[in-house]
Protein backbone atom coordinates (compact mmCIF):
# COMPACT_ATOMS: atom_id res chain seq x y z
CA UNK A 1 0.00 0.00 0.00
CA UNK A 2 2.35 2.73 0.77
CA UNK A 3 5.01 1.34 -1.97
CA UNK A 4 0.95 1.71 -4.42
CA UNK A 5 0.47 5.67 -2.41
CA UNK A 6 4.38 6.65 -3.23
CA UNK A 7 3.78 6.01 -6.97
CA UNK A 8 0.75 8.07 -7.09
CA UNK A 9 2.18 10.49 -5.34
CA UNK A 10 5.35 10.46 -8.02
CA UNK A 11 2.77 10.39 -10.89
CA UNK A 12 0.57 13.48 -9.51
CA UNK A 13 3.34 15.42 -8.98
CA UNK A 14 5.48 14.41 -12.28
CA UNK A 15 5.85 18.01 -13.16
CA UNK A 16 8.76 18.60 -10.85
CA UNK A 17 10.46 15.11 -12.21
CA UNK A 18 11.74 16.76 -15.26
CA UNK A 19 15.65 16.68 -15.03
CA UNK A 20 15.48 20.72 -14.71
CA UNK A 21 12.58 23.06 -14.39
CA UNK A 22 12.40 26.68 -13.79
CA UNK A 23 9.43 28.46 -11.26
CA UNK A 24 8.43 32.08 -11.12
CA UNK A 25 8.42 32.42 -7.06
CA UNK A 26 7.37 35.33 -4.74
CA UNK A 27 7.39 35.87 -1.27
CA UNK A 28 4.89 38.69 0.58
CA UNK A 29 6.73 41.77 1.87
CA UNK A 30 5.57 44.63 3.87
CA UNK A 31 2.20 46.25 2.54
CA UNK A 32 1.47 43.27 0.99
CA UNK A 33 3.43 43.97 -2.22
CA UNK A 34 5.11 40.65 -3.97
CA UNK A 35 8.66 40.10 -4.35
CA UNK A 36 9.43 38.36 -7.28
CA UNK A 37 12.58 36.44 -7.60
CA UNK A 38 13.16 32.51 -9.55
CA UNK A 39 14.00 29.08 -8.60
CA UNK A 40 15.81 26.21 -10.73
CA UNK A 41 15.38 22.74 -9.29
CA UNK A 42 17.23 19.89 -10.71
CA UNK A 43 16.49 16.40 -9.79
CA UNK A 44 18.87 14.36 -7.89
CA UNK A 45 16.59 11.89 -7.08
CA UNK A 46 13.00 10.95 -6.48
CA UNK A 47 12.83 13.05 -3.67
CA UNK A 48 15.30 15.69 -3.70
CA UNK A 49 16.95 18.20 -5.87
CA UNK A 50 19.19 20.75 -6.24
CA UNK A 51 17.90 24.44 -6.14
CA UNK A 52 19.01 27.91 -7.57
CA UNK A 53 17.42 31.32 -6.09
CA UNK A 54 17.93 33.14 -9.52
CA UNK A 55 18.56 37.17 -9.50
CA UNK A 56 19.80 38.39 -12.98
CA UNK A 57 23.35 36.46 -13.56
CA UNK A 58 23.05 35.10 -10.20
CA UNK A 59 22.06 31.49 -9.57
CA UNK A 60 22.44 31.08 -5.40
CA UNK A 61 22.80 27.61 -4.42
CA UNK A 62 20.25 26.19 -1.67
CA UNK A 63 20.74 23.33 0.48
CA UNK A 64 19.09 20.16 -0.95
CA UNK A 65 15.41 20.36 -1.37
CA UNK A 66 13.35 17.10 -0.22
CA UNK A 67 9.93 16.29 -0.93
CA UNK A 68 7.75 14.25 1.94
CA UNK A 69 4.37 14.04 0.61
CA UNK A 70 3.46 16.31 -1.01
CA UNK A 71 5.14 19.13 0.44
CA UNK A 72 8.60 20.29 -0.63
CA UNK A 73 11.35 22.10 1.97
CA UNK A 74 14.40 24.19 0.65
CA UNK A 75 16.61 24.55 3.16
CA UNK A 76 19.08 27.63 3.07
CA UNK A 77 20.84 27.06 6.08
CA UNK A 78 23.73 29.46 5.88
CA UNK A 79 20.84 32.29 6.54
CA UNK A 80 18.98 29.90 8.83
CA UNK A 81 15.88 30.45 6.38
CA UNK A 82 13.47 27.89 4.35
CA UNK A 83 10.69 27.91 2.32
CA UNK A 84 8.73 25.12 2.62
CA UNK A 85 5.29 24.73 0.55
CA UNK A 86 2.46 22.59 -0.93
CA UNK A 87 2.59 21.16 -3.98
CA UNK A 88 -0.39 21.20 -6.80
CA UNK A 89 -1.37 21.36 -10.32
CA UNK A 90 2.41 23.00 -11.54
CA UNK A 91 2.05 25.35 -8.25
CA UNK A 92 4.25 25.79 -4.77
CA UNK A 93 2.14 27.79 -2.06
CA UNK A 94 3.33 28.03 1.28
CA UNK A 95 5.87 29.95 3.74
CA UNK A 96 9.51 31.52 3.54
CA UNK A 97 10.67 31.52 7.46
CA UNK A 98 14.11 33.31 8.95
CA UNK A 99 15.47 32.40 11.88
CA UNK A 100 14.61 28.99 11.46
CA UNK A 101 15.43 26.99 15.25
CA UNK A 102 15.29 29.88 16.87
CA UNK A 103 12.79 31.58 19.56
CA UNK A 104 11.72 34.28 16.98
CA UNK A 105 11.38 34.05 13.21
CA UNK A 106 10.01 36.40 10.17
CA UNK A 107 7.34 34.12 8.27
CA UNK A 108 5.59 35.50 5.12
CA UNK A 109 3.67 33.98 2.61
CA UNK A 110 5.40 32.09 -0.66
CA UNK A 111 4.57 30.95 -3.89
CA UNK A 112 5.80 29.79 -7.13
CA UNK A 113 4.14 28.65 -10.03
CA UNK A 114 5.99 26.22 -13.20
CA UNK A 115 7.96 28.45 -15.51
CA UNK A 116 10.01 31.83 -15.21
CA UNK A 117 10.31 33.53 -18.16
CA UNK A 118 9.73 37.19 -16.74
CA UNK A 119 10.39 39.06 -13.59
CA UNK A 120 7.72 41.22 -13.02
CA UNK A 121 5.35 41.65 -16.11
CA UNK A 122 5.75 39.45 -19.69
CA UNK A 123 8.11 40.98 -21.70
CA UNK A 124 5.49 41.49 -24.39
CA UNK A 125 3.45 43.42 -22.43
CA UNK A 126 5.50 46.26 -21.01
CA UNK A 127 7.02 49.31 -22.82
CA UNK A 128 9.26 52.10 -21.57
CA UNK A 129 10.87 55.10 -23.53
CA UNK A 130 12.58 55.45 -20.29
CA UNK A 131 17.11 54.75 -20.14
CA UNK A 132 17.73 54.23 -16.69
CA UNK A 133 21.32 53.57 -17.81
CA UNK A 134 24.13 54.87 -15.43
CA UNK A 135 24.88 55.98 -11.85
CA UNK A 136 22.09 57.34 -10.12
CA UNK A 137 22.94 60.02 -6.30
CA UNK A 138 20.41 58.14 -3.86
CA UNK A 139 19.13 59.04 -0.43
CA UNK A 140 17.42 56.45 1.66
CA UNK A 141 15.06 58.10 3.44
CA UNK A 142 13.82 55.70 6.84
CA UNK A 143 9.97 56.09 7.18
CA UNK A 144 10.23 56.36 10.76
CA UNK A 145 13.41 57.57 11.87
CA UNK A 146 13.89 59.82 8.83
CA UNK A 147 17.54 59.39 9.40
CA UNK A 148 19.26 59.81 5.31
CA UNK A 149 21.66 57.57 3.75
CA UNK A 150 23.31 58.65 0.84
CA UNK A 151 24.34 55.93 -1.71
CA UNK A 152 25.24 55.10 -5.16
CA UNK A 153 22.63 53.34 -7.81
CA UNK A 154 23.95 51.59 -10.60
CA UNK A 155 21.98 50.13 -13.17
CA UNK A 156 22.33 48.50 -17.05
CA UNK A 157 18.99 48.36 -19.29
CA UNK A 158 18.74 46.23 -22.11
CA UNK A 159 15.09 46.86 -23.99
CA UNK A 160 12.62 47.13 -20.97
CA UNK A 161 15.21 44.49 -18.88
CA UNK A 162 16.98 46.55 -15.95
CA UNK A 163 19.72 45.00 -13.72
CA UNK A 164 22.06 47.06 -11.27
CA UNK A 165 22.32 47.50 -7.52
CA UNK A 166 22.81 50.11 -4.76
CA UNK A 167 26.75 50.90 -3.28
CA UNK A 168 26.90 51.77 0.07
CA UNK A 169 29.75 52.53 2.26
CA UNK A 170 29.38 48.64 4.01
CA UNK A 171 28.21 46.83 0.89
CA UNK A 172 26.50 46.59 -1.71
CA UNK A 173 22.21 45.53 -2.10
CA UNK A 174 23.86 42.57 -5.00
CA UNK A 175 21.90 41.44 -7.53
CA UNK A 176 18.68 43.48 -8.84
CA UNK A 177 17.05 42.52 -11.24
CA UNK A 178 13.83 43.88 -12.79
CA UNK A 179 11.49 45.90 -15.59
CA UNK A 180 10.98 49.68 -16.35
CA UNK A 181 6.87 49.65 -17.22
CA UNK A 182 6.76 53.16 -18.98
CA UNK A 183 7.90 55.39 -16.63
CA UNK A 184 7.80 52.76 -13.65
CA UNK A 185 10.42 51.04 -12.31
CA UNK A 186 10.29 47.69 -10.25
CA UNK A 187 13.49 45.81 -8.86
CA UNK A 188 14.12 43.03 -6.58
CA UNK A 189 16.27 40.38 -5.43
CA UNK A 190 16.05 37.49 -3.02
CA UNK A 191 18.69 35.34 -1.26
CA UNK A 192 17.24 33.63 1.59
CA UNK A 193 18.79 36.60 3.55
CA UNK A 194 18.23 39.47 1.40
CA UNK A 195 14.39 40.59 0.56
CA UNK A 196 15.11 43.64 -1.40
CA UNK A 197 12.14 45.19 -3.60
CA UNK A 198 12.42 48.62 -5.01
CA UNK A 199 9.15 50.41 -6.90
CA UNK A 200 10.16 53.73 -8.20
CA UNK A 201 8.39 56.42 -10.34
CA UNK A 202 11.21 58.16 -13.12
CA UNK A 203 10.55 61.72 -14.33
CA UNK A 204 13.44 63.15 -16.59
CA UNK A 205 16.27 62.52 -14.23
CA UNK A 206 14.93 62.44 -10.90
CA UNK A 207 13.48 59.14 -9.20
CA UNK A 208 11.33 58.96 -6.31
CA UNK A 209 10.03 55.49 -4.91
CA UNK A 210 10.15 52.88 -1.54
CA UNK A 211 12.38 50.55 -0.93
CA UNK A 212 11.73 47.37 0.81
CA UNK A 213 15.10 45.55 2.44
CA UNK A 214 14.00 42.81 4.48
CA UNK A 215 10.10 41.41 4.64
CA UNK A 216 9.24 44.71 7.38
CA UNK A 217 9.79 48.03 7.02
CA UNK A 218 10.79 50.52 3.80
CA UNK A 219 12.59 53.51 3.33
CA UNK A 220 11.88 56.20 0.79
CA UNK A 221 14.51 56.63 -2.57
CA UNK A 222 14.83 60.24 -3.42
CA UNK A 223 17.49 59.86 -6.49
CA UNK A 224 19.48 62.19 -9.76
CA UNK A 225 20.92 61.08 -12.26
CA UNK A 226 24.58 61.93 -12.01
CA UNK A 227 27.41 59.46 -13.71
CA UNK A 228 30.08 61.39 -11.85
CA UNK A 229 28.76 60.46 -7.85
CA UNK A 230 31.06 58.43 -6.06
CA UNK A 231 30.83 56.77 -2.29
CA UNK A 232 32.91 58.16 0.48
CA UNK A 233 36.50 56.56 0.68
CA UNK A 234 35.87 53.40 1.93
CA UNK A 235 39.32 52.79 2.78
CA UNK A 236 39.65 55.20 5.01
CA UNK A 237 36.77 54.54 7.49
CA UNK A 238 38.44 52.05 9.82
CA UNK A 239 41.94 52.78 11.39
CA UNK A 240 44.17 52.54 14.62
CA UNK A 241 43.69 55.01 17.24
CA UNK A 242 46.29 57.50 18.05
CA UNK A 243 48.61 55.21 20.55
CA UNK A 244 48.48 51.86 18.64
CA UNK A 245 50.94 51.05 16.16
CA UNK A 246 49.35 47.69 15.64
CA UNK A 247 46.03 45.40 15.50
CA UNK A 248 46.10 42.74 18.05
CA UNK A 249 43.82 40.06 19.40
CA UNK A 250 43.11 36.63 20.73
CA UNK A 251 40.04 34.49 20.03
CA UNK A 252 39.09 30.76 19.75
CA UNK A 253 38.99 28.81 16.70
CA UNK A 254 36.31 25.60 15.99
CA UNK A 255 38.64 23.49 18.24
CA UNK A 256 38.32 26.30 21.20
CA UNK A 257 42.19 26.88 20.75
CA UNK A 258 42.88 30.37 21.60
CA UNK A 259 45.01 31.91 18.08
CA UNK A 260 46.14 35.22 18.47
CA UNK A 261 47.59 37.55 15.55
CA UNK A 262 50.53 37.68 17.22
CA UNK A 263 51.49 33.48 17.02
CA UNK A 264 54.55 32.46 15.51
CA UNK A 265 52.43 31.12 12.56
CA UNK A 266 51.25 34.53 11.29
CA UNK A 267 54.81 36.11 12.00
CA UNK A 268 56.73 37.40 8.74
CA UNK A 269 53.58 37.00 7.02
CA UNK A 270 51.20 38.97 4.94
CA UNK A 271 47.87 38.71 6.80
CA UNK A 272 44.35 39.94 5.35
CA UNK A 273 41.98 39.82 8.27
CA UNK A 274 38.25 39.67 7.14
CA UNK A 275 35.66 40.40 9.76
CA UNK A 276 32.67 38.80 8.72
CA UNK A 277 29.18 37.08 9.38
CA UNK A 278 28.21 33.77 8.16
CA UNK A 279 24.33 35.78 7.87
CA UNK A 280 25.49 38.69 5.44
CA UNK A 281 25.45 38.08 1.84
CA UNK A 282 28.08 40.89 1.41
CA UNK A 283 30.70 38.76 3.41
CA UNK A 284 29.71 35.19 1.44
CA UNK A 285 30.37 37.17 -1.88
CA UNK A 286 33.91 38.12 -0.21
CA UNK A 287 34.64 35.01 0.82
CA UNK A 288 33.84 33.16 -2.26
CA UNK A 289 36.60 35.63 -3.95
CA UNK A 290 39.26 35.15 -0.58
CA UNK A 291 38.93 31.24 -0.72
CA UNK A 292 40.33 30.22 -3.84
CA UNK A 293 42.69 33.73 -3.86
CA UNK A 294 43.92 32.06 -0.26
CA UNK A 295 44.95 28.51 -1.88
CA UNK A 296 46.97 30.29 -4.93
CA UNK A 297 48.87 32.39 -2.07
CA UNK A 298 49.09 30.78 0.84
CA UNK A 299 52.51 29.06 -0.17
CA UNK A 300 53.97 32.64 -1.08
CA UNK A 301 53.50 33.57 2.55
CA UNK A 302 50.04 34.75 2.28
CA UNK A 303 47.35 34.20 5.67
CA UNK A 304 44.09 35.04 6.16
CA UNK A 305 42.45 35.04 9.38
CA UNK A 306 38.21 35.48 9.41
CA UNK A 307 37.03 37.01 13.09
CA UNK A 308 33.55 36.14 13.03
CA UNK A 309 30.81 37.37 14.51
CA UNK A 310 27.61 35.24 14.33
CA UNK A 311 24.02 35.78 15.82
CA UNK A 312 24.71 33.32 19.12
CA UNK A 313 27.43 33.09 21.09
CA UNK A 314 27.64 29.46 21.55
CA UNK A 315 30.66 27.65 20.50
CA UNK A 316 28.46 24.51 19.06
CA UNK A 317 26.67 27.24 17.03
CA UNK A 318 29.97 29.12 16.09
CA UNK A 319 31.46 25.41 15.27
CA UNK A 320 28.16 24.49 12.90
CA UNK A 321 28.38 27.63 10.87
CA UNK A 322 32.38 27.53 10.63
CA UNK A 323 31.60 24.18 9.23
CA UNK A 324 28.83 25.15 6.61
CA UNK A 325 30.93 28.12 5.27
CA UNK A 326 34.10 25.60 4.86
CA UNK A 327 32.30 23.15 2.56
CA UNK A 328 30.42 25.75 0.58
CA UNK A 329 33.29 28.06 -0.52
CA UNK A 330 36.07 25.75 0.23
CA UNK A 331 37.78 27.93 2.91
CA UNK A 332 41.13 26.43 4.35
CA UNK A 333 42.12 29.59 6.22
CA UNK A 334 41.59 30.41 9.93
CA UNK A 335 38.43 31.37 10.94
CA UNK A 336 37.77 32.51 15.13
CA UNK A 337 35.17 33.76 17.13
CA UNK A 338 35.28 37.06 17.39
CA UNK A 339 31.79 37.91 19.14
CA UNK A 340 28.01 38.67 18.49
CA UNK A 341 26.74 40.10 15.11
CA UNK A 342 26.79 44.02 15.59
CA UNK A 343 29.61 46.36 14.54
CA UNK A 344 29.63 47.57 18.20
CA UNK A 345 30.53 43.94 18.91
CA UNK A 346 33.19 44.14 16.68
CA UNK A 347 34.36 47.27 17.32
CA UNK A 348 34.49 46.92 21.16
CA UNK A 349 36.70 43.25 20.63
CA UNK A 350 38.85 45.44 18.64
CA UNK A 351 39.64 48.33 20.74
CA UNK A 352 43.00 49.35 18.86
CA UNK A 353 40.59 50.56 16.01
CA UNK A 354 38.88 53.36 15.74
CA UNK A 355 35.36 51.64 14.92
CA UNK A 356 34.17 49.04 12.65
CA UNK A 357 30.71 50.16 10.89
CA UNK A 358 29.76 47.36 8.74
CA UNK A 359 30.66 43.77 7.67
CA UNK A 360 32.70 43.03 5.90
CA UNK A 361 35.82 44.50 7.03
CA UNK A 362 38.76 43.82 5.74
CA UNK A 363 42.52 44.96 6.50
CA UNK A 364 45.77 44.19 4.94
CA UNK A 365 48.77 44.23 7.45
CA UNK A 366 52.29 44.01 5.96
CA UNK A 367 55.11 41.61 7.06
CA UNK A 368 56.40 43.76 9.61
CA UNK A 369 52.45 43.84 11.31
CA UNK A 370 51.52 47.04 10.00
CA UNK A 371 48.49 47.69 8.81
CA UNK A 372 49.07 48.93 4.76
CA UNK A 373 45.26 49.71 4.32
CA UNK A 374 41.84 48.57 5.83
CA UNK A 375 38.27 48.46 3.45
CA UNK A 376 35.08 48.66 4.85
CA UNK A 377 31.93 47.00 2.93
CA UNK A 378 32.55 44.83 -0.08
CA UNK A 379 31.33 45.90 -3.86
CA UNK A 380 30.26 41.98 -4.93
CA UNK A 381 29.73 40.72 -8.75
CA UNK A 382 26.48 42.16 -8.88
CA UNK A 383 28.47 45.95 -9.14
CA UNK A 384 29.96 44.82 -12.07
CA UNK A 385 33.05 47.12 -12.97
CA UNK A 386 33.32 48.22 -9.12
CA UNK A 387 33.80 44.45 -8.24
CA UNK A 388 36.95 43.95 -10.87
CA UNK A 389 38.39 47.68 -9.67
CA UNK A 390 38.11 46.18 -6.24
CA UNK A 391 39.63 42.69 -7.32
CA UNK A 392 42.40 44.47 -8.69
CA UNK A 393 43.93 46.77 -6.03
CA UNK A 394 43.55 44.04 -3.80
CA UNK A 395 45.41 42.11 -5.69
CA UNK A 396 48.09 44.62 -6.77
CA UNK A 397 48.38 45.47 -3.15
CA UNK A 398 48.82 41.82 -2.05
CA UNK A 399 51.53 41.66 -4.83
CA UNK A 400 53.30 44.25 -4.00
CA UNK A 401 53.56 42.77 0.24
CA UNK A 402 54.70 39.33 -0.59
CA UNK A 403 57.33 40.74 -2.59
CA UNK A 404 58.29 43.33 0.06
Amino acid sequence: MKKLLFILLIFQYSFIQAQTTRWRAAIKVDGGFSLPFGLEMQKKTETSFQVYILNGIERFQTDDATIIGDSLTIPISLFDAELVAKMSDKKLTGVYRKNKGRKSFIQTPFNATLGYDYRFVPIQKIASKVKLQGKWATKFINATSKKVSEVVGIFQQKGNIVTGSFLTTTGDYRFLDGNMVGDSLFLSTFDGSHAVLVRAKIKGNKMTGIFKDDVLGYKMIEAQKDDKVELADVTKITYLKEGFDKLNFTFPNEKGEKISLSDDAFKGKVIVVQILGSWCPNCMDETTYLAPFYKKNKNKGLEIIGLAYEKNLDSLFFKTKMKLIRQRFGVEYTLLQGGINSSDSATDSLPMLNKVIGFPTTIVIDKRGKIRETHTGFSGPGTGKYYTEFVNDFERLIDKLLGE
